[in-house]
């Protein structure tokens, strides 16, 4: 049988994640130290883990409503409030999802036409592009410039901006330059989108992981909720890469419309680790914080590393990655990347892989041991020496 002839035009023209890649080929090696992977190196707290045991125990394993469960939804709406100031009503504009991911889909899905342009800074995470393009969008990107630290730029927006364009994803703290925006950043482009049918989808699954400053979300400027979706989410903040659990927040009528979405591909979103969720956010601030702390060491440690290696590297506020420039190798970043892994067996991830503009530098996670982070500086360092 002749698949070609079958098979989604659209789903054949997507390019596999340029992440995987590299998992892939060290997944074949022996003894590879990896910094490739954006998952917290920590265990969920005990406290989430021991709430979804009595879960079971309570037999709480059949399926909760559509949008997830009520007190779930009270609680991010609670979580929300206090760090935002913006009031979300658990019951129309909240609603819970498997992982940050299907959030984005979401989201996309219940705005984007065929023909919509949507504006993407970039690097930014792998998911968003492929996401637009499904629907029929059209990716319109945004080179971020390490020189700007990485962050978009009111006048850059502008002129990516045309009759078009539906929607703008703000990717920020960023995956995988570890840039953010701070308030002062944000409010000349609120005041370039207010007056516009323009929405803004803002990807926080990182918020808690900053540094220098507390984060400031889009949401909190005058009349900035009623344009924008928000998308949060468990597996970053807590631990919980695994227990698959995101969620949206929103307007009420594009709620109204992801709920259906969600609704006939999804139904809810997994039970147990939903009342393992309300936990984390009443009681795990503590946890997090503890977590915070250690990820702000391993994150000096490496910038100070890759910088006296030769490796110039921007100094990240938020997320757990370094994005440090490989330049001056004279190697592409991709080259980079399979001349390290095979020669030091270190694995990283070419700057490429989130954009044409981050041909020049690697992503390197900070989430891992501060002994797993110094063996693999010793390596590149040797790999560097021999170069």
């Amino acid at each position: 049988m002749d698949y070609s002839k079958i098979l989604s035009k659209k789903a054949v023209a997507l390019k596999p994640s340029g992440i995987r890649k590299y998992f892939d080929i060290a997944a074949k090696l022996d003894n590879v130290i990896s910094l490739g992977i954006g998952e917290p190196d920590f265990h969920t707290p005990w406290a989430i883990r021991r709430e979804a045991i009595k879960a079971l125990e309570r037999g709480k394993t059949i399926y909760t409503a559509n949008a997830g469960l009520i007190k779930l939804r009270e609680e991010i709406s609670r979580y929300i409030s206090d760090r935002t100031g913006v009031n979300y009503d658990p019951d129309g504009e909240i609603i819970v999802t498997v992982g940050g991911s299907e959030a984005i889909d979401l989201a996309v899905r219940a705005l984007v036409e065929p023909g919509d342009e949507v504006i993407i800074p970039e690097p930014s995470f792998v998911c968003y592009k492929p996401i637009v393009e499904l629907t029929g969008g059209v990716p319109v990107i945004i080179d971020t410039k390490e020189e700007d630290c990485f962050k978009l730029r009111a006048d850059d927006l502008k002129e990516k901006i045309t009759p078009k364009t539906k929607l703008l994803i703000l990717p920020y703290p960023n995956n995988p330059t570890g840039a953010i925006m701070t308030r002062q950043d944000l409010e000349p482009i609120a005041e370039l989108l207010r007056g516009t049918d323009i929405m803004i989808l803002t990807d926080e699954i990182y918020s808690e992981l900053t540094y220098n400053r507390k984060h400031f979300s889009m949401i909190s400027l005058d009349g900035m909720a009623e344009r924008t979706i928000y998308v949060n989410g468990f597996s970053k903040a807590f631990a919980m890469t695994g227990w698959r659990l995101g969620y949206m927040c929103a307007p009420r009528e594009i709620v109204k419309q992801a709920v259906k979405i969600h609704q006939f591909g999804i139904m809810s979103s997994p039970t147990v680790s939903q009342y393992a969720a309300i936990e984390a956010l009443r009681n795990c601030a503590d946890d997090v914080e503890n977590m915070v702390s250690e990820y702000d060491m391993r994150r000096r440690y490496l910038v100070d590393a890759f910088n006296k290696l030769g490796l110039t590297c921007f100094d990240p506020e938020g997320a757990f990655y370094v994005f440090p420039c490989i330049k001056s190798t004279g190697l592409t970043s991709d080259e980079f990347c399979e001349r390290l892994l095979y020669s030091k067996r270190v694995a990283v991830v070419p700057g490429t892989a989130f954009g044409d503009s981050g041909e020049g530098f690697v992503r390197v996670s900070y989430a891992y041991s501060r002994k797993h982070l110094e063996t693999a500086i010793e390596k590149i360092a040797e790999f560097l020496e021999e170069l």
